[in-house]
Parts: C-alpha cells; sequence; structure tokens
C-alpha cells in the first residue's frame, strides 16, 4: 500500500468516528460553511482554475462556484442525514440514516473547484470523512479549495482531516484510495469510472454526455437560439450536459439557423470545411484533448479557417451520413445541425446519436407540446430531459428545476452507472428501517389474486 494513502486513510477514519457523533445542527453548520467559502472566494478560485488547466472561461467559473455551492446548499439545508431522518409512517417503519465511512472522490480537470466541493458537502452531510483524488492537471486548484474548506470545519471546532487531498495525484495512489475506501465517487473519463467500478468498492460514476436538443415548430426561433447557444458556449462547452446538437424542422430549418447565426452562431455547411474541424475535434474517433474547453477562436485557428468575430459556437450541418463523426460529443462551444421530417423522426435521429455516445445522460427539448415532451422522454434513454431551458446550466439541477444540484449526473445502465439521476447526499448514507406491525387488515388470497383491472 502507498503509505501516503495508507496514512491519509487511517487519519480519515480517526476524523469520521469524531464526525459521526455530531447531531445534525452541528454537521449542517459545517457543510454550509464549507459551501459558502467557495461562494466568496469564487473569483479568486475560477481564476486559478483557468490559469492551472488552461481551459474554459474565467467569468464563467466565478457564476459556476458561485452557483454550485449556492444551490447544493439550498438543497441540502433542512434535510434529515443524521440518526432518525423519517418517523414511524403507515407502513410502520422508521429511517434511521448512519455514515457509510470514508468516501473517496476522483475529480476531473474540467471541473477542480466544484467537484470536490460537491463531493465534500454530500459526503459530509452523511456523516462521513472524504478524500479526494484530483486530475494532476488541476492538483494545485482542487488542493487550495480543499484547503479553503478545512479553515472553515477548524473554525467551528470540527474535526482534523475530515477532508483530505492527494497533492500529488498519480494512477498508483488513485488505484490505492479506490481500493480501500467505503464509497467511491469516480467523476471523469469512461475509463477512470470503469476502473471505479472494478475496484471492489461500492461506487458512482458517470457516462460520456451528447446532448441532443429537439427544436419543436411551435417556439420562438430567436428564444430558443439564445438559450442554446448560451448553454454550449458556457464555460467553453466543458460541461457534459452541454448542448451538442440543433436538430430542426425542414421546413423552418433556415429561419432556426438565421436565428442562431443572429445569436452568435458561425454557421458551417460547406462539408470541405466541416472536414476541417472533424479532423481537429477528433483523433482516432476520439475527442482530441487539445480542443476540451477552448474558445470558438483557437478551434478555429487549429483548424486552419476564419470565423467572424465575437462568435460564440461553431455550428455545422451534418452531411447526413450515419457514421459522420460530429454526431459524437465535442467538449467545446461547437455543435452540429440536422433537419427532421416531422417530431418522431426528431427523436429517431436524437435516439440515434446517442446510442453512437451518450446514452443514458440528457437530452433537452423546446417545446410548448406536452405530448411530444412526453414522446421524447419515454423514447430517448436518457435520464434527464431538460424542457425549454439550457442543458448545461439546468441538468445539474438548479434553484428552478427539480434535478437535484451536483456536479456528479448518473447515467443508468445505458452508461454503465450504478444510478440514473443526479447524485446526492442520500446516495452517501445507509439507511436503517426499523419495521412495526401494520395495523392494516390483512387481505384474503381471494383479494390478493383477484383481477386488477
Amino acid at each position: 500500500m502507498d503509505t501516503l494513502v495508507k496514512d491519509m486513510m487511517v487519519k480519515a477514519r480517526i476524523a469520521q468516528n469524531e464526525f459521526a457523533t455530531y447531531n445534525q445542527q452541528q454537521v449542517d453548520e459545517i457543510v454550509c460553511a464549507i459551501g459558502k467559502i467557495v461562494y466568496d472566494n469564487a473569483e479568486e478560485l475560477a481564476k486559478d482554475a483557468v490559469d492551472e488547466t488552461r481551459m474554459g472561461v474565467y467569468e464563467d467559473k466565478v457564476l459556476k462556484n458561485k452557483g454550485k455551492s449556492r444551490n447544493i446548499w439550498n438543497n441540502l439545508k433542512g434535510k434529515r442525514s443524521i440518526g432518525v431522518i423519517s418517523e414511524r409512517d403507515e407502513e410502520g417503519i422508521i429511517k434511521v440514516a448512519k455514515p457509510v465511512g470514508v468516501v473517496s472522490a476522483v475529480t476531473p480537470t474540467t471541473n477542480p473547484v466544484v467537484t470536490p466541493m460537491c463531493n465534500a458537502m454530500f459526503a459530509l452531510k452523511g456523516g462521513n470523512a472524504i478524500i479526494c483524488a484530483p486530475h494532476p492537471r488541476s492538483k494545485n486548484v482542487s488542493s487550495k479549495t480543499i484547503d479553503l474548506m478545512n479553515q472553515e470545519i477548524r473554525k467551528l471546532g470540527g474535526p482534523e482531516n475530515l477532508i483530505q487531498c492527494i497533492s500529488e495525484p498519480s494512477l498508483e495512489r488513485t488505484q490505492e484510495l479506490m481500493r480501500t475506501c467505503d464509497v467511491l465517487v469516480a467523476t471523469g473519463g469512461p475509463a477512470m469510472v470503469q476502473a471505479a467500478y472494478s475496484s471492489g468498492k461500492p461506487s458512482f460514476g458517470v457516462g460520456p454526455g451528447n446532448v441532443q436538443v429537439i427544436i419543436d415548430t411551435d417556439v420562438d426561433a430567436d428564444e430558443t437560439a439564445e438559450k442554446v447557444i448560451t448553454g454550449r458556449a458556457f464555460d467553453n462547452g466543458i460541461i457534459c450536459s452541454g448542448e451538442q446538437s440543433v436538430i430542426a424542422h425542414k421546413d423552418q430549418y433556415q429561419a432556426v439557423i438565421e436565428s442562431f447565426i443572429t445569436k452568435g452562431a458561425y454557421y458551417i455547411e460547406d462539408q470541405e470545411i466541416a472536414d476541417k474541424l472533424r479532423a481537429v475535434l477528433f483523433v482516432d474517433g476520439h475527442i482530441n484533448g487539445e480542443v476540451v474547453g477552448q474558445s470558438v477562436q483557437t478551434i478555429a485557428k487549429m483548424a486552419g479557417i476564419e470565423v467572424l468575430e465575437g462568435s460564440r459556437v461553431i455550428l455545422i450541418k451534418s452531411n447526413g451520413a450515419a457514421d459522420d463523426i460530429l454526431r459524437k460529443e465535442k467538449m467545446c462551444p461547437v455543435m452540429v445541425a440536422f433537419e427532421y421530417e416531422d417530431f418522431d423522426d426528431a427523436v429517431a435521429i436524437a435516439k440515434f446519436n446517442l446510442e453512437l455516445e451518450g446514452a443514458g445522460h440528457s437530452a433537452a427539448i423546446y417545446s410548448k407540446n406536452d405530448a411530444h415532451i412526453r414522446q421524447a422522454g419515454v423514447a430517448l434513454p436518457i435520464s434527464r430531459l431538460v424542457v425549454n431551458e439550457a442543458s448545461s446550466l439546468t441538468a445539474g439541477g438548479s434553484l428552478q428545476n427539480g434535478f437535484a444540484p451536483t456536479t456528479t449526473l448518473g447515467c443508468g445502465s445505458w452508461g454503465n452507472n450504478s444510478i440514473s439521476e443526479n447524485l446526492d447526499y442520500k446516495h452517501l448514507i445507509n439507511v436503517s428501517r426499523i419495521g412495526y406491525k401494520k395495523d392494516a387488515v390483512v387481505p384474503t388470497d381471494e383479494q390478493i389474486w383477484e383481477a386488477t383491472s
């Protein structure tokens, strides 16, 4: 065993044993404080993240740091997670929450501040300790974030080493952490998530995103374009729930495209130019790491093309081929456009693209037709369908929808994940159930087996 990880694990268990004696109010004071310190230092941490990782947008990272800390605490406050969390109900069940122990969190370079913060808030809400293994490319800002959170814990008299960070991460140390923790949260690429599920420990991972955006015929094209572009451009398209496509009706396609152009999209229909971008965006069928989180202008320069000054996203008309590489996830401000014949065709296009990559993650629809919204929600292999809002800003939870605020978006069995919802604190607690005999009348065999219709 790596000596560093061994020592950290010992410290974590000592801290967690002490923390397990805290009541709900004491726990919540600490959880609130570690979220608030990120909120208060949002600008400095955003600058550090951009400087170290060389990806994303400073202003957007400020908004992300503030938004995630605020939204997560707003969702956690007032919820019972320590001791008895549910009194005896009509089924005769009392629920008692108990910690899972030491949580390990493997965090990505794309979200080096909010993912450690999010995982720490969830872990501590359940009375656990946590050890983070940041991506080597973002180790400094992740360590700084955790240092700030620990300062707040000390101010409140909380245990030392309740939150720890591997300051010099390595594959060996991360693997050792995976093997020795009690529960693992893995946010990152498919290989890392697969390693987490192979660790032998209960694990929560994520699958790749490839958010398909269906635009119905009954919505305002300008308003829709603004929302989609805002979502795709946010933090230079680094977010897994970011919009990847525009699927518009053939009769309205040109009008929709004009709206996108008006709102800042640089539209490319010429497939020779599009091929230059395909070659830059993907290498051997996989996203080119050099384009992740980069600006429109940087990507255009890499491809040897010119775009209009001020362009917020690049929108490319698909060549229509089943193997068009642009159908896959693009972790930068680039989208692909499709025409559909009717709504069934729109759903079929979205489903085809998701099955190529991103099944289980998310999709978005702009529509006033509830039947169409439900049809998409039923037919598509997704865990979330965002309705009439920017997916990248809301699929991970917001103050105006019911998705749990998080940075870990489970993709279910489609994405080889254990959950098909947004990870939150309830996934990091054990629940004991005390069962009393119910007062209900016991049904006869005839009643049990009678027809249900």
